[in-house]
């Protein structure tokens, strides 16, 4: 009887472990082709920032869900103590870090607030500096979500990017994406003209952006909490079971 339970934990275990490893396959497949395909679709990733930094989640994603997988089923099949502890070990490092980072943006969810991004933003953004991570930062940001400021263009009134620029009201990169440099309304946008800029906030444009997303987020987060820590029992049983 308890054989046929261990057997039965095992095989559950590599199915479970297979359907993951496929999975991890896929998104590892799919980024490394966005990356390094001919027809052009990494210049069309690459000039958009948020596409940019998210075809490299993925990617990163991928990584671990096909590793994952492959100590998963390799260790189940084999009936390999190293590969089943080695997995039961990284799954809990990646619950571990995961709880930790909920943790921490629970404690520190009061840096959020749309007046710490503005004081933020006044103290340290300089206009066109990439050589800057706070301001190339929030330059992709800005030309991503056709946005301007946190709250909008009055967020750059006294702010170190007037210092350093004091013929400019807002940076180009607040400027509609039909302008370019060199032209007149690039130079009226940065001048304060009103019909040639982006005149919502950030802040709002993010919100709005991430509201349609964010149940789907926290499901999806529940069922990966959900499958890892099933994953963790799988391995330790089969683990105490293996002699």
């Amino acid at each position: 009887m308890e054989g046929d339970c261990l057997s039965c934990m095992k095989y559950l275990m590599f199915i479970f472990n297979f359907f993951i490893f496929l999975g991890g396959s896929f998104l590892l497949g799919v980024s490394v082709w966005v990356l390094v395909d001919p027809m052009g679709f990494r210049e069309i990733v690459a000039a958009n920032p948020l596409l940019f930094t998210g075809v490299y989640v993925i990617l990163a994603m991928g990584s671990m869900l096909f590793l994952l997988g492959f100590l998963g089923c390799c260790g189940a099949i084999r009936e390999n103590k190293c590969l089943l502890l080695f997995f039961f070990m990284l799954i809990l490092f990646i619950f571990l870090a995961e709880l930790a980072a909920a943790i921490l943006a629970f404690l520190f969810r009061e840096h959020l607030t749309r007046e710490y991004f503005t004081r933020e933003l006044k103290r340290h953004y300089q206009g066109h500096n990439n050589t800057d991570v706070f301001t190339s930062t929030w330059n992709a940001i800005m030309t991503t979500f056709d946005c301007c400021g946190v709250s909008g263009p009055e967020d750059f009134e006294e702010s170190l990017f007037r210092l350093l620029s004091p013929n400019k009201m807002v940076p180009e990169a607040c400027c509609q994406r039909n302008s370019h440099p060199g032209d007149m309304s690039v130079e009226q946008c940065v001048s304060g003209s009103v019909a040639f800029r982006h005149n919502k906030g950030c802040y709002s444009a993010m919100v709005d952006y991430f509201e349609t997303y964010i149940y789907t987020a926290g499901a999806l987060a529940i069922v990966v909490l959900t499958i890892e820590l099933f994953a963790m029992v799988f391995a330790m049983c089969l683990f105490r079971g293996i002699q």
